[in-house]
């Protein structure tokens, strides 16, 4: 629970034992805090430098043995006695060599010669080159033998058990070159024996014993992550979250291990047992300076909070009891002892305060009697003016609903006035419009007269015109018939002039023919001429008779219109009559509201002064009970 919450449910003895602890014992868990987190640091660091140093040590002791290994496999190799037995093919001497080098070098299991196809030749015992009879091909194939013709070492089989010789070897080949030509005669096979690691790193687990850490190992893993060596064996079962370190295999000193990682590990819990039992230690020594500083604080709290303790007991017997006349005594000269004589004196003026409220409330008392009185005779007689001024009131609404009915009335009936005389103001200038409409048609039907009649003599001109085309036509054709008769007269040489007369001649007959109809048309022109003039003369008629019944009708719309004037006239004057009416009975109206809310407004002031009466009664009763819960 966090200290602020603790604070508002302790009381100040639990609060100052809880602060004066956390005083205490907060610079004491910080600085355990602290040094537990360094202790571990420089624990872990010690830990990590040890499992390096080991990683470090099997790193450098196998890469100086497989040094070693690869510089004897070459010398070997570059051996006279190997190389003239491949060259001569007798291999009694290269076996006896061979033999005598696994007598002196036991880290290896066994020494093979062979040739560049890959047959055994010789070998460091019989029964081994015997397991390589009928396998030129195998051995062609195998990564050693062509890693040897290249003139390196490999370590690619060293994750696998050889099926000849029935362990984990590292084939360890180096080709067998002719001493002048540089030619290539064979390889040299070394089967070093893996598990001779396991002596290398014998010493690093003693030491590891002696501190008492069984669950050290050293691992050798290859690039890709395979392991290749495991001191723990190779069915071993790998530490959770173990803590480990490892040094890698550089590229500085060429070997066939390049690449490879040394790794040093070990159980966290074995490794920080100690760590581990020093915080134990440490949290449980913590925990007794808790306490004996939880002790002191509480012994302190109750020594600073007894005399407060005290001055309680006597301030809640006041309040209880009411009893200003006990007196306690506290015997201390701090702040307690201070707090414990100002209250002495706050009693004292809390008594002279209580007679002098006791006195107060019975005046008091006296005084609100009187004022309830007097607002009941106050609330009486303003309630009968309230009364009457409700009856008043009434009266007045009436009339002003009278008043606003008759002012609606007038309104209807100056609209309708207003109607009438917007339309006979209307009507007299669409007569007068349509007069001057007449008048205009009128004239336009005598201009269209007017037309009509030189439209006759042009059709007359036209016809006379017309007669004298039919003439000159009649007499061309009677040309073209002489012509034609004159040229049957000359023979042959009048026929070009006979076609012309006959088309003088049809050209003639076509000419009476349109004339013809021409005159036709003229004649339906000009009796369609004449009906029109008749009519025209016939609308002519009806229209001046059609303008004196308009203007007949215009002077009677016009003593209309004025009689609607007079009308509108008095209907104004009584509307605004009824307006003025109106408008006086609405003041009149809104002074009987305004003295309607002033008398409400004065009766909800006397009823809040006969509440503020009633509650200077109870708060009267209650001073006067007040006064009389405490003895003095």
């Amino acid at each position: 629970m966090r200290p602020f919450l603790i604070s508002g449910t302790l009381k100040l003895r639990g609060r100052l034992t809880l602060y004066v602890t956390l005083l205490a014992v907060a610079p004491l868990l910080l600085s355990t805090w602290v040094g537990s987190n360094t202790t571990q640091q420089m624990m872990q660091e010690q830990v990590h430098e040890m499992l390096r140093i080991e990683a470090q040590g099997l790193k450098d002791l196998v890469e100086a043995s497989l040094v070693e290994r690869e510089t004897s496999v070459r010398s070997w190799a570059e051996d006279t006695l190997l190389r003239e037995a491949l060259l001569t093919g007798s291999y009694e001497q290269s076996d006896a060599v061979l033999s005598r080098l696994q007598l002196r070098y036991t880290t290896f299991t066994g020494l093979v010669l062979f040739d560049e196809s890959g047959r055994a030749v010789s070998a460091s015992t019989p029964a081994l080159k015997d397991s390589f009879l009928g396998q030129d091909a195998a051995v062609r194939d195998t990564p050693w033998f062509k890693a040897a013709q290249q003139g390196r070492f490999t370590s690619e089989t060293l994750t696998e058990e050889d099926p000849v010789f029935g362990m984990q070897v590292l084939h360890l080949a180096a080709p067998v070159m002719e001493s002048r030509g540089g030619r290539r005669l064979g390889v040299l096979l070394a089967a070093y024996d893996w598990g001779q690691i396991g002596e290398v790193v014998k010493t690093a687990l003693e030491r590891a014993r002696k501190r008492k850490n069984e669950s050290f190992a050293l691992e050798v893993q290859t690039a890709s992550g395979k392991v290749l060596f495991d001191s723990r064996g190779q069915d071993a079962r790998s530490i959770r979250n173990a803590v480990a370190v490892e040094a890698l295999n550089g590229e500085e000193i060429k070997d066939v291990g390049d690449g490879w990682r040394f790794v040093a590990l070990s159980d966290p819990e074995e490794v920080y047992a100690t760590l581990h039992k020093l915080r134990t230690g440490t949290v449980a020594a913590v925990m007794g300076v808790v306490a004996l500083a939880a002790l002191a604080a509480f012994l302190l709290a109750r020594g600073i909070t007894l005399p407060i303790t005290r001055l309680n007991q006597a301030v809640r017997r006041i309040v209880q009891e009411g009893d200003l006349t006990q007196k306690f005594d506290v015997r201390t000269k701090d702040e307690v002892g201070e707090l414990a004589e100002s209250f002495l004196q706050m009693v004292g003026n809390l008594r002279e305060t209580t007679e002098s409220l006791q006195r107060g409330t019975r005046v008091l008392t006296d005084t609100v009697a009187e004022l309830t009185r007097a607002a009941e005779q106050q609330e009486s007689n303003i309630t009968r003016q309230a009364a009457a001024l409700q009856e008043t009131q009434v009266t007045a609404q009436e009339i002003k609903q009278t008043s606003m009915v008759a002012a609606e009335r007038a309104g209807a009936v100056l609209q309708v006035a207003s109607r009438a005389e917007e339309l006979g103001q209307g009507g007299a200038l669409a007569l007068t419009e349509s007069m001057s409409g007449f008048q205009t048609l009128s004239e336009q039907v005598d201009d269209m007269a007017q037309q009509i009649s030189r439209l006759n003599e042009r059709a007359q001109r036209i016809g006379g015109i017309t007669q004298t085309v039919k003439g000159l036509a009649d007499r061309s054709n009677m040309l073209a018939l002489n012509a034609a008769i004159e040229a049957v007269r000359s023979g042959e040489h009048g026929k070009g002039f006979a076609i012309v007369a006959k088309e003088i001649r049809t050209l003639a007959n076509q000419s009476i023919q349109s004339t013809a109809q021409v005159g036709t048309l003229l004649e339906d022109i000009t009796e369609a001429i004449l009906r029109t003039v008749e009519l025209s003369e016939q609308g002519q008629a009806r229209m001046e008779a059609g303008m004196v019944q308009a203007r007949t009708s215009a002077d009677s719309i016009r003593a209309l219109s004025s009689i609607v004037q007079d009308n509108m006239n008095a209907v104004r004057q009584i509307a605004s009559a009824v307006s003025q009416q109106n408008a006086g009975i609405e003041e009149i109206f809104n002074a009987m509201t305004d003295l309607s809310t002033m008398m409400h407004d004065t009766m909800v002031g006397l009823q809040a002064s006969q509440r503020v009466t009633e509650a200077l009664r109870e708060v009267a009763s209650q001073m006067e009970q007040v006064a009389r819960s405490y003895r003095v």
